[in-house]
């Protein structure tokens, strides 16, 4: 090098030599990144002393995502027709509103489904899970 401190050289700080880059956090208003911290899924790990507390956890972590969600967890689907596997037997033949619902039953199952260790016996609704679970537990 000739010697010149980088201080003065105008190249920036740290050990890459590169110029820092502002930004204005404050300015954010991308809502994927203020729903940072529901990104991460809390994860059940079959422990029956710790279901109270994944529990509470997994309620914030979908009313975060959409409120409708815990509903459909709680409530269940309606008339929807489903198959064992949660599949629905007449989908083509769903109002809009059906549609939106079943949309939204999958979303919410993907979740719990991704959140267990375990099989479930009755995994034709989420609301089947979610009982079968509270049940065991």
């Amino acid at each position: 090098m000739s010697g010149e401190d980088a201080s003065s050289s105008g190249a920036g700080s740290g050990s890459g030599g590169g110029a820092a880059i502002p930004y204005d956090y404050s300015s954010n208003t991308n809502k994927n990144e203020s729903y940072a911290n529901h990104n991460k899924l809390p994860m059940f790990n079959g422990d029956p002393e710790m279901f109270s507390w994944w529990k509470t956890k997994m309620y914030s972590h979908i009313m975060g995502m959409d409120d409708e969600l815990w509903d459909i967890l709680e409530e269940g689907v309606g008339d929807l027709r489903l198959d064992e596997e949660g599949a629905t037997l007449d989908r083509k033949a769903h109002t809009a509103e059906q549609k939106k619902l079943y949309k939204k039953h999958h979303t919410i199952r993907g979740i719990l489904v991704a959140a267990l260790p375990l099989k479930m016996s009755d995994k034709s609704t989420t609301k089947a899970m979610f009982t079968s679970l509270c049940s065991l537990y």
